[in-house]
């Protein structure tokens, strides 16, 4: 590891880009430091933590974590990059329902430029309607705001929605000069900042020895099956048929169609967590105890219920994913077809039976990742950690991309890498 840390440093591209990626998350560390003009942070901290003990608490601890505690000190990244993932996740969405879309995908180079672009001007729309709702939100409490209402929500809006738009600009520049996907870099290092304070609540809880081993064993455990879900993939193999041509001979070769075993990754559970708040919400605003009583984050209505969304999710956003009948007529265009398996739509029926089995076992784990948070309140009476399996799936992911990424690197110049043996392979 270290070796392989030192090869890194030798490589002059590679040390440019991690110099360079670790220099842009020093700027987005600092300003999150940077307060709005006109917020009372005193009266904002009170009030923060008293709307993040209540039902809806879950829904302002998983945006504070994407913020990396920004929200907890109202600055100028408070959204962090929020509205990008919810643009991008509407749009990929709308690829499944608006064939303008996904011809725009296949039109290659061109095709992701403007797709982004409409991701972009969508981010300011979303950004724009989110920090407007916030800011009036909070300029309805004179305490909470030391100059004039209407003046606070300008302010509030632009410099929220600037700061969106800056880390946007950052993570794409980390993205070309740096090392990994920018704007999952930027998320993971504002979940990553989080992880010292939940030391320190298990240190201030005072756990004893089996709480610690329990929580540790937990941590260990979550990370290894991250690992090998994330890596792990069902490979079907697609044979080339070949043809002669004169004195040439055309086609033959074998290749594969991975099939993920998380194709959705972390959105099923934001999807489900964003469902789940609103009775949560409802119960905190309305104030009635029944509905509290029913949707409490440990309720085993709440449970059930975001378990199932979670279920339903995985199955939906794989099937947006991956597509089998458009996966199987490309294959039929180019001459190949699996073994055993006649082209067309028999390939697309054996494509959709692969990934409903495959599917079944990601949606399990992330059921069990969904929910492990609440095994560990209830174990150790550890509170205020909502999303903890969801933000370990993230860091883990994140961190396994830009370990290949440097990899790579290293491999092409003939060093060796950080992962020496053992990759994970998927099985028939």
């Amino acid at each position: 590891m270290w070796k392989a840390l030192r090869n890194a440093f030798k490589i002059p591209e590679l040390r440019d880009r991690i110099i360079f990626t670790i220099l842009a998350l020093i700027v987005f560390r600092l300003g999150i430091y940077i307060p709005i003009p006109g917020i009372n942070l005193g009266e904002w901290a009170n009030l923060f933590r008293r709307f993040s003990e209540g039902a809806a608490g879950g829904l302002v601890s998983f945006f504070d974590i994407f913020a990396g505690g920004a929200l907890r000190r109202y600055s100028i990244f408070a959204m962090s990059v929020t509205p990008y993932i919810n643009a991008s996740i509407i749009l990929q969405l709308l690829t499944s329902v608006m064939p303008k879309l996904k011809e725009m995908l296949r039109e290659g180079e061109e095709g992701r430029k403007k797709f982004a672009a409409y991701t972009r001007r969508l981010t300011v729309v979303l950004g724009g309607a989110q920090a407007c709702l916030l800011s009036i939100g909070i300029s309805r409490n004179p305490n909470l705001i030391v100059v004039n209402p209407w003046m606070f929500v300008v302010v509030s809006t632009a410099s929220m929605l600037a700061g969106t738009m800056f880390l946007l600009w950052l993570g794409e520049r980390i993205t070309e000069k740096g090392i990994g996907n920018g704007i999952s870099i930027i998320i993971f290092a504002g979940i990553v900042a989080r992880y010292p304070q939940y030391f320190g609540q298990a240190v201030v809880g005072n756990l004893n020895l089996l709480g610690w081993l329990f929580l540790i064993g937990i941590f260990v455990v979550m990370v290894l099956a991250i690992v090998y879900v994330q890596q792990g993939e069902r490979r079907i193999t697609i044979q080339y048929a070949r043809r002669i041509s004169g004195r040439r001979v055309y086609g033959g070769a074998s290749t594969y169609v991975p099939i993920r075993v998380n194709q959705g990754g972390v959105i099923p559970i934001i999807f489900a967590m964003a469902i789940m708040m609103i009775p949560s919400m409802l119960a905190t605003l309305t104030g009635s105890p029944t509905i509290q009583r029913l949707f409490g984050g440990g309720s085993p209505l709440y449970v059930s219920m975001y378990a199932v969304l979670v279920f339903f999710f995985t199955y939906f956003y794989s099937s947006v994913v991956f597509d089998p009948f458009d996966v199987a007529d490309n294959i039929k265009s180019y001459g190949g077809f699996i073994p055993g398996i006649r082209p067309g739509r028999p390939t697309a029926e054996y494509f959709m039976k692969v990934l409903n089995r495959v599917t079944f076992m990601g949606a399990i784990f992330l059921v069990a990742i969904a929910l492990l948070p609440n095994v560990v309140q209830a174990v150790i009476k550890l509170t205020n950690i909502y999303i903890g399996g969801t933000s370990a799936l993230i860091a883990v992911g994140v961190a396994l991309d830009v370990l290949q990424q440097m990899e790579a690197h290293l491999i092409m110049r003939h060093y060796e890498g950080f992962i020496k043996k053992g990759r994970l392979r998927g099985r028939r």
